[in-house]
């Protein structure tokens, strides 16, 4: 071989959804036994999530307890600001209006006048502005229409096309099945678990089978139809368990209400059949998929790695390996779960501080003390996850590895007794 000559190499396969059943280009696929294996475990799961879906699934048959005055809402464009006319026809002073071309909603194409917030600290609004109005039927005229918020859709619209393409150009094929994956979520979310929970199923019920649905649709779709990913599933599902059961127990032993903001307020008011407690572990619940989905997704693709760079590594090597790459990554994803928390209460914290509140009395405030149990839990979670799913994902590869070397060791007995055959 000239020395400007390179070996020849495996060629790496296609990650396009066409591939996703190649396991590893140096690993190979699984074998049959494994795969059943596999199938074996994930087959009660599927069906289980079915039958949830079908128990559970909304009637769309909602009655709300308090429904109060029937306000639709839509878009408007601001193409003048003027004086308000209210309180039968007299000027209130500091009160603005503007006059308003209606883009959907009650009224659609039609120009009207809109009530706009006024006061020291009303949002500003120029001429030009998209705003979202709230219509009142019953209203007198010229009161019909008030400015309820800013259309923030084109700027949110953007954002989303620029997140698309960041994914597709950095993930390339299996960015669309990432994309997809989201969306699938999405949609999920909107049309069973919001409606199923309103209806008054159990929350936190609906939450299992949300995060069920989404954990077996997004992992294959996102990572390919493959052990991998069956790996990384079973050590989600193990660490759901863990952060269900232990959300349950702190909340219930904490006395937790769920009673704690506008929303949650609003809510026991128009649907009092909704269980406010079972909406808090059903939040902690699908808001810790995403993070688990993150490190077992690592851990077993960095098992995978390792395998194939050290074929003679045993299942304790390959554990404990990836084991320094799982509780680096594990600090680094706790720590960003317990800050998003913090940062959610950042606010409320402040007035706690104003009031002079002891730190103590502060944080044991429910609104508070449920984001510190959200983020505690979810770090055990994750703390779960990592010895979980490493566990599982070496002795699978150490399995794959086995299975190469002794179908190579067959092929090298069978070409080396060919010549005496008949």
């Amino acid at each position: 071989m000239s020395p400007w000559t390179h070996p020849p190499t495996t060629p790496e396969p296609d990650v396009g959804a066409g591939h996703s059943h190649v396991e590893h280009p140096s690993l190979g696929p699984a074998p049959r036994n494994l795969r059943v294996l596999m199938a074996a475990l994930v087959g009660p799961l599927v069906l289980a999530t079915l039958v949830g879906l079908v128990l559970l699934w909304p009637d769309g048959d909602l009655e709300l307890t308090a429904p109060g005055v029937d306000v639709q809402r839509g878009t408007a464009t601001v193409t003048e600001l003027v004086p308000c006319q209210l309180v039968g026809g007299k000027e209130v002073e500091g009160c603005q209006a503007a006059t308003i071309d209606v883009l959907s909603g009650p009224g659609e194409g039609d120009a009207s006048v809109a009530v706009l917030p006024y006061g020291e600290k009303a949002p500003q609004v120029d001429v030009g502005d998209r705003i979202i109005v709230s219509y009142t039927a019953g209203a007198p005229v010229g009161e019909q229409y008030a400015f309820q918020d800013f259309d923030r859709g084109p700027p949110l619209l953007t954002l989303t096309i620029l997140f698309a393409v960041g994914v597709l150009v950095l993930s390339r094929w299996r960015g669309i099945g990432a994309l997809a994956s989201l969306a699938y979520s999405l949609v999920l979310i909107v049309v069973f678990t919001l409606p199923a929970i309103m209806e008054g199923s159990s929350p936190l019920a609906v939450a299992v089978v949300t995060a069920s649905a989404i954990m077996l649709v997004t992992l294959y779709l996102s990572h390919g139809f493959n052990v991998r990913s069956t790996v990384a599933m079973l050590g989600t599902l193990v660490s759901l368990v863990v952060i269900g059961v232990l959300g349950w127990v702190f909340t219930t032993v904490g006395h937790f209400t769920g009673l704690v903001d506008e929303g949650s307020q609003y809510i026991s008011g128009v649907a009092g059949q909704v269980d406010l407690h079972g909406l808090l572990l059903a939040g902690l619940v699908i808001g810790a998929l995403g993070v688990l989905d993150d490190v077992t997704v690592t851990q077993t693709w960095a098992v995978w790695e390792l395998a194939d760079v050290d074929p003679d590594a045993s299942v304790r090597t390959l554990f404990g390996r990836a084991m320094r790459i799982g509780r680096s990554h594990a600090a680094s994803t706790v720590n960003t779960l317990v800050l998003a928390y913090v940062g959610a209460t950042l606010p409320l914290m402040l007035v706690f501080s104003a009031l002079s509140l002891p730190f103590g009395i502060a944080i044991s405030q429910e609104v508070v003390a449920q984001e510190v149990v959200r983020g505690l839990v979810g770090g055990l979670g994750i703390l779960a996850a990592v010895p979980v799913t490493t566990g599982i994902a070496a002795l699978i590869a150490a399995r794959l590895v086995t299975d190469r070397a002794a179908g190579r060791e067959t092929g090298r007995t069978t070409a080396g007794g060919g010549s005496h055959r008949a």
